[in-house]
């Protein structure tokens, strides 16, 4: 009789009931459960801030007039459990891998390096196939970097060592708050071979055509 009373006390464990009950789970994957119409969150707190998902849960067409992320016009006390949860969100809600089932392991190295990319969640920031345009603040042009030309800039050594060892986005004024979005230091989370396959990938793509 205990239990539920001392789970409601943790915030976390809040925000992961008020995450269902919201509806969120309808759009968003955690782990193996929910729906993956919208991008996957299981790895959310490692590649955003607390600060830019509680803006975002605030008001997301603040950050990007162009979602189609329902603003829930959530009470600030709910708001912040559910920063609670996701920013928790690591990785650990995984049983298994999407990339590391059989099924992907036997996949062509471009092909389970795409699976990596969706899973983790690079397409949050860079979007469907790399084609980038989402809104970063206080940077070149006010987005984050298409990645469709990056066969272009780098060598797959290079993309491999950025990916690894992240990159802190370039501020385009120093007196301006700092950008919120960062590339994160995937190094921490994906092996050298599961990095060399999501470069094998991003060497695939290619910038929409103009038809």
């Amino acid at each position: 009789a205990c239990s539920p009373q001392a789970e409601l006390t943790d915030p976390v464990a809040r925000g992961q009931r008020d995450f269902n009950g919201v509806g969120c789970v309808k759009c968003h994957m955690i782990g193996d459960a929910g729906n993956d119409w919208g991008p996957d969150l299981t790895m959310l707190g490692f590649r955003k801030s607390s600060d830019w998902i509680d803006a975002w849960l605030k008001d997301p067409h603040a950050w990007n007039p162009k979602t189609v992320m329902p603003n829930f016009n959530l009470k600030d006390s709910t708001r912040a459990d559910l920063v609670a949860y996701l920013s928790a969100q690591k990785g650990q809600a995984w049983s298994v891998k999407p990339w590391e089932t059989p099924a992907a392991s036997a996949l062509p190295a471009a092909e389970r390096g795409k699976l990596i990319f969706n899973s983790v969640g690079c397409v949050s920031c860079h979007a469907k196939d790399g084609y980038g345009g989402y809104p970063n603040n206080n940077v070149a042009g006010g987005l984050v970097l298409s990645l469709t030309k990056v066969s272009e800039g780098y060598t797959k050594p290079e993309a491999h060592q950025v990916i690894k060892g992240g990159r802190l986005s370039i501020p385009t004024d120093s007196t301006k708050p700092a950008p919120m979005l960062q590339m994160p230091k995937w190094g921490d989370h994906l092996t050298d071979k599961e990095i060399d396959a999501v470069v094998e990938y991003l060497f695939t793509l290619a910038p929409k055509s103009a038809g």
